[in-house]
C-alpha cells in the first residue's frame, strides 16, 4: 500500500525529477530490505556469474551508482549501473524524459547524463559485497574516439565490477549505434577486450544491442560477437518505432522502452539465440513474470528491467522472481537453464 501510494505522489511529479526522488527515498530506507528472492530452481549462472536469481535491473536507473546499499538490499538478482563516459556530461536539454501511462512506456532522450568515470569509480570502489554489479560503458558526446572512450571507462572502472557492458545501442548519442556494422564493432570490441586483459581480474564483457536491426544487421552482429570473446549479449536497448503509441508524448524523440518493445525486442533475441551460443540477457518491455518468462523461454538466460518500475514499483523484482518460480515448477523445469530457448520457434 504504501509503495502504491508513493508511485501515485510520483506519478503527479515531472518523470526526471520524480526518478530522483524515487533513488532518494531507497536511500532514506523506504525500500524492499530482504533481498532477492531465492530457490534451487532459480539459482542461474551467466558468463560464470552465479546470481540467487534471473531478474536483474537494467542500466540506466541508477547512472550514478549513488543507491548501490540500496538496491543491493531489494529484490534484484543482479545490477547493471551507468552508463558512464570518461568526461562528466550534462546529457540532452531538458525535458528529456516522458511517461507514456497508457502504454506503460516511457520515452527518454537523456543523452548518457552522468557524474563520469572517476565518480563513478570512487562509488563502485565502495559498493557493498555479495551482489553481482555491472557497469554500462558510454562514450562522450564529443569524443573524437567513441570506440577509445569504452575502453577508457573499462580500464578505469574494470577493477570494481562484476562485468561491464559495452552499449552501442542507445539512440541519443549521434553516430553512436554507427558502431554495431562489422567493421566499426569488430575494432571497438578489439580494443575493450585489450583493456579487459589488462585488467587485474577476469570481467566478463558484455554486448548490448539495439531491437531496430534486420535479420542480415542481426547475423553480421552474431558472427562479431562470437569471434569477439565477449561473455554475453544484452539484448534489447530502446526502440526508435512509435507504432502505436498514445497520448501527448509519443511522437517525443527518444528511445522508447516498456510494453510496446516486448515483442520486437524478444523476436530478435530469439533470432540472436539461433545464431550464438553465448548467454543472452533479456530486456525489453518486460513487466510480469509471464513476460520474463517468455524471453527465457525464447532464449534469455536472464532478464533485466527499468520501465516496468514506474509503473510497479521496485518490489516487481521479487514479484517476477517468486511468479518465475511458479512458472518453472508448473512446467517441471528444475532449473531456468533448463527452460532456456525451449520455445525460441514461437518467436524466431
Amino acid at each position: 500500500m504504501l509503495e502504491k501510494l508513493g508511485l501515485a505522489a510520483l506519478h503527479r511529479v515531472d518523470p526526471e525529477k520524480a526518478h530522483g526522488l524515487a533513488l532518494r527515498a531507497l536511500n532514506a530506507g523506504l525500500g524492499p530490505s530482504s533481498g532477492p528472492f531465492r530457490t534451487d530452481r532459480l539459482r542461474t549462472q551467466v558468463a560464470g556469474l552465479d546470481l540467487p536469481n534471473p531478474v536483474g535491473l537494467a542500466a540506466g536507473f541508477d547512472k550514478n551508482a549513488t543507491a548501490l546499499a540500496a538496491l543491493s538490499r531489494t529484490g534484484f538478482g543482479f545490477l547493471e549501473v551507468g552508463a558512464a563516459t570518461p568526461r562528466p556530461q550534462p546529457g540532452n536539454p531538458k525535458p528529456r524524459l516522458f511517461r507514456l501511462t497508457q502504454d506503460q512506456a516511457a520515452i527518454n532522450r537523456f543523452g548518457f547524463n552522468n557524474d563520469g568515470m572517476d565518480a563513478i569509480a570512487d562509488r563502485l570502489a565502495q559498493r557493498p559485497t555479495g551482489r553481482v554489479t555491472g557497469l554500462n560503458l558510454g562514450a562522450n558526446k564529443d569524443s573524437t574516439d567513441k570506440a577509445q572512450d569504452f575502453a577508457t571507462v573499462l580500464t578505469r572502472c574494470g577493477p570494481f565490477v562484476d562485468f561491464a557492458t559495452v552499449n552501442v545501442s542507445s539512440p541519443n548519442t549521434e553516430k553512436l549505434r554507427d558502431l554495431q556494422g562489422r567493421a566499426a564493432l569488430s575494432s571497438l570490441l578489439t580494443g575493450v577486450m585489450e583493456a579487459r586483459d589488462g585488467l587485474h581480474k577476469p570481467v566478463p564483457v558484455f554486448l548490448k544491442i539495439a531491437p531496430d536491426l534486420n535479420t542480415d544487421e542481426i547475423a553480421e552482429l552474431a558472427e562479431v560477437a562470437n569471434s569477439s570473446g565477449i561473455a554475453a549479449i544484452i539484448a534489447t536497448n530502446t526502440t526508435l518505432d512509435r507504432d502505436g503509441l498514445h497520448g501527448p508524448h509519443q511522437t517525443e524523440a527518444g528511445g522508447l522502452s516498456g510494453q510496446p518493445l516486448f515483442e520486437k525486442s524478444t523476436q530478435v533475441l530469439a533470432q540472436l539465440a539461433g545464431l550464438t551460443d553465448l548467454p543472452i540477457i533479456g530486456v525489453g518491455g518486460v513487466g510480469s513474470a509471464e513476460q520474463a518468462y517468455a524471453k527465457i523461454c525464447a532464449g534469455a538466460s536472464a532478464v533485466q528491467l527499468y520501465t516496468a518500475l514506474v509503473f510497479r514499483g521496485i518490489s516487481l523484482a521479487t514479484d517476477i522472481a517468486k511468479g518465475l518460480d511458479a512458472l518453472l515448477t508448473r512446467d517441471g523445469f528444475a532449473t531456468v537453464a533448463d527452460a532456456v530457448g525451449s520455445r525460441r520457434g514461437d518467436w524466431a
